[in-house]
């Protein structure tokens, strides 16, 4: 189960080269029902998401870079390539800072995973987070691959 909040982010008001940085591709062969293939720097993965919006179901499997780069070439839309930063939060919350390239760029999204939906409801996010869109599909990856 995935419960997050996702954030439109203008401006980042620190300094991100302290905070761990992964560089992220990812494509979807199916966006109905969610099929995503990840390259994760050099972790492989196939991802299948329920539906949903800031609940959902997500099963990861592993991939072989072999499998991964042969399923690529299926993907429907763009690859969609990005650098997350991962910065914590009090309460042992984590913000995740996408910072898409390519056509995405400047784009910017921050998400929020929480233990349960009680303490997903209860979030104050930082002054520097920008408009909620955790219930706006146009702002799944999913929907952003076929832009």
């Amino acid at each position: 189960m995935e419960i997050e909040r996702k954030y439109l982010i203008s401006s980042v008001p620190f300094a991100l080269s302290s905070y761990p940085c992964r560089k992220i591709e990812q494509g979807y062969l199916s966006t109905a029902p969610v099929v995503r293939i990840r390259r994760d720097n050099n972790d492989y993965i196939l991802t299948y998401k329920s539906k949903g919006m800031m609940i959902r179901e997500e099963y990861n499997l592993p991939l072989t870079k072999e499998s991964y780069e042969h399923l690529k070439e299926k993907i429907d839309g763009r690859l969609i390539t990005k650098k997350r930063y991962v910065i914590p939060l009090k309460d042992s919350l984590f913000i995740e800072l996408d910072i898409f390239s390519g056509d995405l760029a400047p784009l910017m999204l921050a998400e929020v995973e929480f233990p349960d939906e009680e303490t997903a409801n209860h979030f104050t996010p930082p002054k520097w987070f920008g408009e909620d869109v955790t219930f706006s599909s146009s702002y799944h990856n999913s929907t952003l691959s076929k832009l």
